[in-house]
């Protein structure tokens, strides 16, 4: 009995350090070439978890078996640092410029009365706060947008200039995202992602003698919001595997949708970053994590406020779906990031973050 249960222990093992392995691979290869590894990659973070669980549970028993998952968490050690960040840094914010980045949710409009407010209290958060850079994602508005414009910037105290892009979708409504800034903005142009809903603008901003350019994202979900409310019930209560096995596959082939949409999404966004005259700031909702070919194509070249200076765990997402590091803050090599903060407010699904930045001299 025993020699059975250490059999299945040890092939459980082996199963999910190879998922952790394959996890890795995801950064590496594009998911219209081959997806499945993207599927590893976004739950990088839990079986990083169940490998150091193996890991403790041999070394505690003396065994050499322990050794699978510390080599296969080893090969990946660099990923670990986008995660969590266990240094706490100076946190000296002298002379920076502040950027907020903030999936709103659609203000949860679509969340019934209790969540009504939701609008009134993120812009009551974020008067108080008077970031220099807002970048908002996932709006719904009803009405004239102009006039939203004008009412956000009211909402706010005043002194910000703005730059919105919106989809109508019908009936006098809009989807949209909007970067909002106390400092002049000189510039402002948009990326399109066609067929999608997926938004992408970029505005030039003077900070003294410098232009700035902010990039706004909001790139593919995975849009599965009909399936997470009906999937589990099914699956339970059905009786019938070729229902269950056909509800599974459509979530497959959504899940590979999105992260071949997002993929060349990053694709087109990085092509623009890379021909910016001006040092950039990137922010947004990518819908992926840092274990992903979208977050490393955005990434390259750049740097990510939260593993330079934050602190903790840098989960953004606090949804129905498992957390997750989702929204991010990148910065060029031009400036200094003096401290990332996650604003632990239930407002939304995603947490607001911020970064505090210098100029380098």
């Amino acid at each position: 009995m025993r020699k059975f249960l250490y059999r299945i222990f040890l092939g459980v093992n082996i199963l999910f350090a190879l998922a952790l392995g394959l996890s890795y691979l995801s950064v590496h290869i594009d998911p219209d070439t081959f997806a499945f590894p993207a599927l590893f990659g976004l739950a990088y973070p839990y079986l990083l978890m169940v490998n150091i669980f193996f890991a403790i549970s041999w070394a505690a028993l003396l065994k050499y078996e322990a050794l699978i998952s510390v080599i296969v968490i080893a090969v990946g050690f660099t990923h670990f640092s986008n995660y969590l960040k266990l240094r706490k840094p100076s946190g000296d914010k002298t002379g920076t410029f502040e950027v907020h980045s903030y999936n709103v949710r659609l203000f949860n409009y679509f969340e019934g009365k209790k969540e009504a407010d939701s609008e009134k209290r993120v812009m009551e958060l974020l008067r108080n706060r008077q970031p220099d850079i807002i970048c908002l994602q996932e709006l719904y508005l009803v009405g004239d947008p102009r006039q939203k414009e004008k009412s956000f910037n009211a909402a706010l105290g005043g002194g910000y200039s703005t730059h919105m892009k919106v989809i109508n979708t019908g009936k006098n409504r809009y989807f949209g995202i909007i970067t909002l800034s106390r400092l002049p903005i000189a510039g402002r142009g948009d990326i399109v992602h066609e067929k999608s809903s997926s938004l992408s603008i970029y505005t030039d901003v003077i900070s003294g003698e410098d232009t700035i350019r902010i990039y706004n994202n909001h790139l593919q979900s995975f849009q599965l919001h009909r399936m997470e409310s009906t999937f589990l019930d099914e699956l339970t209560a059905s009786s019938d595997d070729k229902e269950a096995l056909g509800e599974l596959l459509d979530i497959s082939a959504s899940l590979r949708k999105g992260f071949v949409r997002r993929a060349s999404q990053a694709k087109k966004v990085k092509s623009h970053i890379d021909n910016s005259p001006f040092p950039v700031i990137v922010a947004g909702d990518f819908n992926d994590t840092p274990v992903s070919y979208s977050y490393r194509k955005i990434r390259r070249g750049l740097n990510d406020s939260f593993v330079s200076s934050g602190y903790g765990a840098g989960f953004t997402y606090r949804g129905n779906y498992p957390p997750n590091r989702i929204d991010y803050i990148l910065y060029g090599e031009e400036f200094e990031c003096r401290q990332f903060e996650i604003i632990k407010v239930r407002y939304s699904d995603h947490y607001p973050i911020a970064a505090f930045f210098r100029k380098k001299n």
